[in-house]
């Protein structure tokens, strides 16, 4: 029996949810002591958050700038968007987004309420985000193959967990669903952290997120992963199979990736020295081991290698999304 706020309360708990505070002097992308907003599109206590906070305190250690992180949840990570958007464009807020805002969502929403391309530049890719099904420790299957057959049984509904409509995760399961002849309804949250309240306490069948995100209840056994999404087994989950082993071959390129990105107005100049603040606090020790300690990859690059990645993956997902004729109207 799962008690739901003491569980939450250990979600956002095992996240480095710790605000940082304005620090001594610092030089900031304007040149002067002031604060860079990073500005996040979902709840504390996910993958997204746990990112920001790291590179905020990296670069403030490296003395590059005061830094806060800003959790702005909802829609999907819009809310965020928005609010970058229409900030100054003086590169002192930022936002960090997960790759579907600017691959997926375009293909799959009629009305987006924003340009991907237009109203927000890339600065840095800064982490790779190996993505998972995931279900409650006390359920009866064990790996999707498993899964789908308790599905066909139809003995309870087959729900699926998310934080972001219209991720990956969601596509290849749509597709995984189409072919094995189960229809797997999606459940919508406001951030990892209550989807995964649910999924533990089997509310929902199933749920899909970054690895990271869900290692703190793994770890405490109160979840198991179904199967991981990508073509290799993760360093930090090595018994845990991927999809593809599984025969799931949908799931292949259902990982995702975080970038920064600033107001399309922002300078050449001040984006470009954001960049290189963000590589360099990337390639920092402490938070390349924080980080693949919680389950990410990190490879940081600069504008161009994002928005040449942004390129690839949208034409990699436009022909699947539209076979499948999946669209969405919010």
């Amino acid at each position: 029996m799962f008690h739901r706020p003491r569980l939450l309360a250990f979600i956002l708990a095992a996240a480095t949810t710790a605000c940082l505070q304005p620090g001594a002097m610092a030089q900031d992308a304007a040149g002067g002591d002031k604060l860079l907003r990073l500005v996040v599109g979902y709840a504390a206590g996910g993958a997204a958050d746990a990112v920001a906070r790291a590179y905020a305190e990296q670069l403030q250690a490296a003395g590059y700038a005061n830094v806060i992180v800003e959790n702005r949840p909802g829609a999907s990570g819009r809310v965020g968007f928005d609010a970058v958007k229409r900030s100054k464009a003086d590169g002192l807020t930022l936002y960090l987004g997960s790759s579907p805002m600017f691959v997926i969502f375009p293909l799959t929403y009629k009305k987006l309420g924003y340009d991907p391309d237009r109203d927000l530049r890339p600065v840095a890719l800064v982490a790779d985000v190996p993505t998972a099904a995931v279900a409650g420790a006390g359920q009866s299957y064990g790996g999707m193959a498993e899964y789908v057959r308790w599905a066909r049984q139809g003995r309870a509904k087959a729900t699926l967990g998310l934080a972001t409509q219209g991720s990956p995760g969601q596509l290849g399961t749509i597709e995984m669903g189409s072919q094995n002849g189960l229809e797997v309804v999606p459940v919508l949250y406001r951030g990892a952290a209550p989807m995964l309240v649910d999924v533990a306490g089997g509310e929902v069948s199933m749920g899909w997120d970054a690895v990271a995100s869900m290692l703190p209840l793994y770890n405490a056994g109160k979840v198991k992963f179904l199967g991981v999404a990508g073509s290799r087994r993760l360093p930090t989950l090595p018994d845990v199979p991927t999809l593809l082993e599984q025969g799931f071959p949908q799931y292949q390129h259902a990982a995702s990736w975080y970038g920064v990105y600033a107001p399309a107005a922002t300078p050449d100049a001040t984006v470009a020295q954001l960049e290189r603040a963000f590589v360099a606090a990337g390639k920092r020790p402490a938070l390349v081991e924080k980080l693949q300690a919680g389950g990410f990859l990190v490879d940081p690059q600069g504008a161009q290698a994002a928005k040449r990645r942004i390129g690839v993956e949208r034409a990699h997902w436009a022909p699947i999304v539209k076979a499948a004729g999946i669209s969405f109207d919010e």
